[in-house]
């Protein structure tokens, strides 16, 4: 039993991620195609609001599932991180990167090292997660044995493998662009909801066609798992196909506000967490496809599975509100003032960031440019020769 309520823990944390961790790797797609310096300054600008102040704090739910798994059912994540050893390099080599060329291309002032920069976090958000989804659908499919004793290349290089990597990257994307039509929209800009909102349709039907495409696969390499997900677990799959298609119809609709665009994400990310329940679900009680290995006989002592549970109790009173007035904080706008514009900074050949026809119009005038001291200064000297004038014609 308890080691049930720890898997379910487990598949709590998974769904977080891919909701919210999932959602800033999808930013770096839009980031990526978003154009010229010129023509993509302003959907660069608006996802390094969005995500400035978010972004390193979802990777707690990354952190968390590691630990949860690698204590909970040491002879899964054994075999896991041994088999799949590869790509979970290449996905954690994404992370780093990542972050790093999100940081580096705002503090950075020589152009062409700023573009590299933009370009290392644009390719490694794909990096990231289409390696993680190679992960899992080596999983679902049997490749990662109960006794691993090396990394396996075939493992996750199976069609299965790189339709599931193909769906994740997608997926992020569908996730980022339904969140970005609300930032764009709470900031009252029309031009970058429209723009978000096509790419958001279009990102629903490319992860809606992959996901019927893996499912077909999966068809093939496990048709155990494959019965499950259309018997047990079809519940959970009709849900997420409703999501996708309320998500475009609502995208489509003509009425806007802020409790419409709020309304269209949390059914996405609902959408999202249907397709994680369901592959749960499916594969329960089963950890590793093709093996014995299960929750019950896989897990760690009793003693231990109770103090993860306890853990996790204390975690969701204290790490979950602190995640809601986040990101409260950060639907207000409270978060990151002054820092309006570092990201146009970074792409950008001006200072300004913004487009060279709006930099001279934007650039202040020299009166603008002084400060406070200096333009007292100034006044005053204006008062004195003023009076000395007028004593002099006395």
């Amino acid at each position: 039993m308890a080691a049930d309520v720890v898997g379910g823990i487990l598949l709590a944390g998974i769904t977080l991620y891919a909701a919210l961790g999932g959602a800033d790797f999808g930013a770096g797609l839009w980031d990526l195609l978003a154009g010229t310096t010129a023509r993509g300054w302003a959907p660069r600008a608006l996802i390094d609001e969005s995500i400035t102040p978010v972004w390193e704090a979802n990777h707690v739910w990354l952190v968390f599932d590691l630990v949860i798994f690698w204590t909970a059912f040491p002879q899964a994540f054994a075999a896991v991180m041994t088999t799949l050893a590869l790509p979970l390099w290449l996905a954690l080599a994404g992370i780093v990167l990542r972050g790093a060329g999100f940081a580096f291309r705002k503090e950075i002032t020589r152009l062409s090292l700023r573009r590299a920069a933009g370009a290392t976090f644009a390719f490694s958000s794909l990096m990231t997660p289409f390696f993680m989804g190679t992960v899992i659908g080596a999983i679902v499919t049997g490749a990662v044995p109960a006794d691993a004793s090396h990394a396996s290349l075939a493992a996750w290089t199976s069609p299965t493998a790189l339709l599931s990597g193909s769906l994740f990257v997608s997926a992020c994307g569908y996730l980022a662009a339904v969140y970005l039509v609300g930032e764009a929209a709470r900031r009252g800009d029309r031009r970058l909801r429209a723009y978000f909102t096509y790419r958001a349709q279009a990102a629903a039907i490319v992860a809606g066609a992959l996901s019927l495409a893996t499912l077909a696969e999966l068809n093939n390499a496990s048709p155990a798992l494959y019965a499950r997900l259309t018997g047990r677990a079809l519940p959970l799959v009709i849900i997420a196909g409703v999501c996708g298609l309320a998500v475009v119809a609502l995208l489509a609709g003509g009425r806007r506000g802020p409790g419409r665009h709020s309304l269209i994400r949390v059914i996405a990310a609902l959408g999202v967490a249907a397709v994680v329940w369901g592959w749960g679900v499916a594969q329960y009680p089963v950890l590793l496809p093709g093996t014995p290995v299960t929750l019950a006989n896989a897990g760690a002592p009793h003693a231990t599975l109770v103090a993860l549970i306890a853990v996790f109790s204390a975690a969701a009173v204290l790490v979950g509100p602190s995640f809601a007035l986040l990101f409260r904080m950060q639907s207000r706008r409270l978060l990151g003032e002054g820092q309006h514009g570092t990201l146009s900074a970074a792409v950008m050949p001006g200072r300004t960031g913004l487009p060279p026809s709006a930099q001279h119009q934007q650039r202040p005038s020299p009166e603008r440019r002084r400060g406070p001291a200096t333009r007292g200064a100034v006044l005053g000297t204006i008062v004195i020769a003023a009076v000395i004038r007028r004593l002099r014609r006395r």
